[in-house]
């Protein structure tokens, strides 16, 4: 059975690759913001919805695959924040999580045959310390437009670690990705060895 990932995100790829997992990935080309209109549920629900429909699109091609659909998002204050648009709204961005907590949702899914066979989110918080409008701009200098792709306008594995005061979860949920539950789930299919 193939096994494809329905993103082409390097930083899940990196993830998938690091742990030994042999895949294909493809665009899955959704519409994230209908999907986001008027959604009710909780930021695990709408990162689920969104790994899901993902997972599905790339499904309807390889009906014989099995699908990792996955998203994240970053909630500041109640507040959803999608990836910015440009510099000036990252820049917007980082002045509203000047200290405060960021909390960031990231999900995983897999489907199979169109049948969504395991799901999974997890949250972790992480305290930005107040940023100066200095160093908001000597920030976006050096690491744009690399956080451009980036929900929260940071890479932890690079300079956005600057950016807080601490961090509570999962590492590769920060990163976008709750490997570890999705490695279990892939053995528990036979993907992996056990």
């Amino acid at each position: 059975m193939d096994l494809i990932l329905a993103s082409t995100s390097p930083i899940r790829g990196t993830l998938l690759a690091n742990a030994g997992v042999a895949y294909a990935a493809e665009a899955p080309g959704v519409d994230e913001a209908a999907i986001k209109a008027g959604f009710a549920g909780d930021d695990a629900a709408l990162t689920l919805a969104l790994g899901e429909a993902k997972a599905r699109a790339i499904a309807e091609r390889h009906p014989r695959g099995l699908v990792i659909g996955s998203d994240s998002l970053i909630s500041v204050d109640g507040r959803r924040f999608d990836k910015p648009a440009g510099r000036e709204t990252a820049a917007e961005h980082l002045r509203f999580f000047s200290g405060k907590v960021m909390e960031l949702t990231s999900s995983a899914a897999l489907v199979e045959g169109g049948r969504t066979v395991w799901s999974h989110a997890a949250c972790a918080r992480l305290a930005v310390r107040p940023l100066s409008e200095a160093f908001i701009q000597k920030y976006l200098d050096a690491d744009w437009p690399e956080v451009s792709y980036c929900v929260g306008v940071f890479r932890l594995e690079g300079l956005g670690v600057q950016l807080f005061e601490s961090i509570e979860g999962d590492h590769f949920t920060i990163l976008g990705l709750p490997l570890l539950p999705l490695l279990g789930a892939l053995r528990e299919r036979g993907v992996l060895t056990s």
